[in-house]
């Protein structure tokens, strides 16, 4: 266990490997531990040294709130991953993020093109609105307060969700909720609510990537079609088989997508496409 001091409080990382440093963004209510598997087949690469992050207020990170900037937003998450990066003394990286943690990247991404080698999505908003109603309506704070005040609506609300995911996806929220504050609960969905990044998002000068299942019920695949419009050149990987965690669902095939981005930075060929799912171009999407 690794962490580093912010100026908004304590900020929790795990990091394995040695080479190229990669940096991987959770969801909403989950933790770094979504990305263990990957973290794992990379490090044994020998290629890369895996970094993943727990946002604050989630995972082991700080759950309080300091100064006067609000913590557990978009932006916010943003600026904690600049202090990451300069504290650890990274000066360039590949960006992935997982469903919040991937709208976060691409905005990192937007922000501070310099320091964002290339960049990966996967189940990602990139308007709020594509988000499930149930999780738009918890960012208002009074709905969040009143599921907060009676937690077996919040189970109701995750087993609706989740109640055709793997007993792990199940488990893992499970866990990871628990480690949530009501303040960052609501706060961190909330503000990306309200984010749409289809504006800012041409600005976006890097090779891109964006993973998705087909079955997602939690944001909308259709986030891919927007990715493909709005960045020329973007790949898109459609999990035919899978819903908001391709890492679970179908983890081959999630891991050789990823490996496959990276190692093509670093002018290496794919060697993870003999299992047949292919890259999709924006002609074929």
């Amino acid at each position: 266990m690794s962490s580093i001091v912010t100026e908004q409080g304590l900020l929790h990382y795990e990091t394995i490997g040695r080479g190229q440093p990669v940096i991987l963004l959770h969801g909403w209510i989950n933790s770094w531990a979504v990305w263990r598997d990957l973290m794992l087949t990379l490090s044994k690469t020998g290629q890369y040294r895996v970094y993943a992050l727990d946002f604050w207020g989630f995972g082991d990170s700080s759950k309080a709130t300091r100064g006067k900037t609000p913590t557990f937003q978009i932006n916010s998450y943003v600026n904690m991953v600049t202090q990451f990066m300069e504290r650890l003394g990274i000066q360039r990286a590949p960006i992935v993020g997982h469903s919040m943690g991937g709208t976060v990247a691409l905005q990192f991404a937007l922000t501070y093109p310099q320091q964002t080698t290339r960049v990966g999505i996967v189940g990602s908003p990139i308007t709020g609105r594509t988000l499930h109603p149930f999780l738009q309506l918890a960012g208002y704070g009074s709905i969040a307060r009143l599921i907060w005040r009676f937690p077996f609506m919040l189970h109701i609300i995750m087993r609706i969700l989740l109640a055709q995911d793997s007993p792990e996806v199940r488990g893992m929220i499970s866990q990871d909720v628990q480690r949530t504050t009501l303040e960052s609960f609501f706060r961190s969905i909330g503000d990306l609510r309200d984010t749409d990044l289809r504006e800012t998002l041409p600005n976006l000068n890097m090779p891109a990537l964006g993973i998705f299942g087909a079955r997602d019920n939690i944001v909308s695949p259709q986030n891919a079609e927007t990715l493909v419009e709005k960045v020329p050149g973007a790949q898109i990987r459609m999990m035919t088989r899978s819903r908001h965690f391709p890492m679970s669902d179908e983890p081959a095939h999630f891991v050789s997508a990823v490996m496959d981005f990276l190692d093509s930075g670093n002018g290496r060929p794919p060697h993870h496409r003999a299992n047949g799912l292919p890259i999709l171009r924006p002609s074929e999407t």
